[in-house]
């Protein structure tokens, strides 16, 4: 670190931030905002794991894999599509869009909100206290007036299964930073990372088996997996639902991996990946020096207040609390909780009711996600089977894309599949679910719906523009009201 970009502060803040990716860096501008000094800590790359290693470069990759498998559902695009996409292309496009791993840029940004950036590990050591080591040993103790904010993220979580510390396994950060196509590809777990990381791989030249013990994206509606599963078949990947892997074998470090499935067979690859889960990255942030379980996820309140700790200054944002392990959902938090830092340093009251001000209502009840696979799966808000849990009186719709013109001009042949969750009892959206190409650019409409709470009866005067994909909503609703 240059001295132009050294911390200016005397190490007592209103705020110490723990983590600068996304969220970290949304609860440190809205804490500037509300006129609060703020350190922000961090001991990777500033952006954190999004933008480094998961939802940028993923994102980045599969773009490209998703253009050519959208062109080849139209006639005369399929027929100018030809041999198979340009790896050197695809990399270079990725690594443009994660700066090449170099986060000066974001590092400036810290600094342009007037938040000063502390380089090393930072862990928590008493009340209001964070310290921070740097690589090279020298230590410096941070004082938090008001607040800190644990925004660490988590990691992937590795089965403890004989031999998976020999075989080096992939994670979402190898599924990403490669830039070498491996020839097989044995990919473990069903979940959003497991079926983005097979369609892109299958869609870069590997020859892809997906290994999942339950249904492909088994929170979602199951008609979701349905269709997931017969789309990246009919792209190439072998995919096997209802096994485990119970061992690995790699005597070369060099040589292919052999996974040991539980009946008996056995498979070989070149690459295994898991993505069977994600631990909370707090196994080092000196979480015991205030009560807590090292290594836990946190509980907190609806302004993202950790629960079980005295006084009200330790805030925990995004992954760490467990609450959705998305990023968007994160940064909602963050701005949310830097919100509320910032009128509790005021004495100002909280708007912490249901979809106050300082309230992350949405974590409950209008969660959006989009899995960017061939074909997309976009859901917000409940599904069918949650929603009956929770004890609502529940009308499902369902409609098949192909009825709305508008798909079948987007795609020829389009194949998709859309429903709707009713709260028969105040007739509004408890959840929507799309899977098709292109749904993703839909959810944001169900997401209003769902969020504000929008009457059918008025929701079916917002009319879609002829003839797009949105139209799918007419149909929808159409069929409510038929039913």
């Amino acid at each position: 670190m240059s001295k132009a970009d050294e911390p200016q502060g005397n190490g007592t803040y209103d705020v110490v931030v723990v983590g600068a990716g996304p969220v970290g860096q949304n609860v440190a501008e809205h804490a500037r905002a509300g006129a609060l000094s703020v350190a922000v800590v961090e001991r990777e790359l500033v952006g954190g794991e999004c933008s480094y290693w998961a939802c940028v470069p993923s994102k980045a990759l599969l773009r490209p894999v998703i253009a050519v498998a959208d062109a080849r559902r139209v006639d005369g695009a399929r027929q100018a599509v030809t041999g198979r996409l340009d790896t050197d292309q695809v990399f270079a496009r990725r690594n443009r869009y994660v700066t090449d791993w170099d986060d000066s840029g974001q590092a400036r940004w810290v600094k342009s909100i007037g938040a000063d950036l502390f380089r090393g590990h930072g862990r928590i050591d008493g009340a209001r206290r964070v310290t921070v080591t740097q690589d090279d040993g020298g230590r410096q103790t941070l004082t938090a007036r008001h607040a800190v904010a644990i925004a660490t993220g988590s990691r992937p979580a590795l089965p403890d299964i004989p031999g998976i510390k020999q075989a080096r396994p992939w994670t979402n950060r190898h599924g990403t930073d490669s830039s070498t196509v491996p020839a097989r590809l044995a990919v473990v777990g069903g979940g959003g990372v497991g079926v983005e990381m097979a369609t892109l791989w299958q869609g870069l030249g590997s020859q892809v088996t997906l290994l999942a013990r339950r249904a492909l994206l088994p929170r979602m509606e199951p008609f979701t997996g349905e269709l997931l599963e017969r789309g990246l078949t009919e792209a190439g990947v072998d995919v096997r639902i209802g096994v485990q892997v119970t061992a690995l074998r790699r005597p070369d470090p060099k040589g292919p991996v052999t996974l040991t499935l539980d009946d008996g067979s056995e498979l070989e690859a070149d690459e295994a990946m898991f993505a069977t889960g994600r631990a909370p990255a707090t196994d080092d942030i000196g979480l015991d020096t205030v009560g807590l379980a090292t290594g836990s996820w946190l509980d907190v309140d609806t302004t993202c207040l950790v629960e079980g700790v005295e006084g009200e200054w330790l805030y925990a944002l995004g992954d760490v609390n467990h609450r959705a392990l998305l990023t968007h959902q994160g940064k909602y938090q963050a701005r949310t909780a830097g919100d509320a830092i910032a009128a509790r340093a005021a004495g100002r009251p909280l708007d912490d009711a249901p979809w106050g001000d300082h309230a992350t209502t949405a974590d409950q009840h209008a969660v959006p996600q989009v899995f960017f696979t061939d074909p997309e799966a976009a859901a917000v808000g409940l599904n069918a089977e949650q929603a009956a849990r929770a004890g609502y009186r529940v009308k499902t719709v369902d409609v098949d894309f192909n009825a709305a013109q508008g798909a079948n001009l987007y795609a020829d042949g389009y194949q998709g599949h859309a429903r709707m969750v009713v709260d028969m009892d105040r007739e509004v959206l408890l959840g929507v679910t799309f899977v098709g190409p292109g749904v993703s650019e839909l959810l944001h409409s169900a997401t209003v719906a769902v969020a504000g709470e929008v009457p059918l009866k008025r929701l079916r005067h917002a009319v879609a523009c002829f003839p797009t994909v949105s139209e799918i909503w007419f149909f929808l609703l159409a069929a409510y009201q038929r039913d």
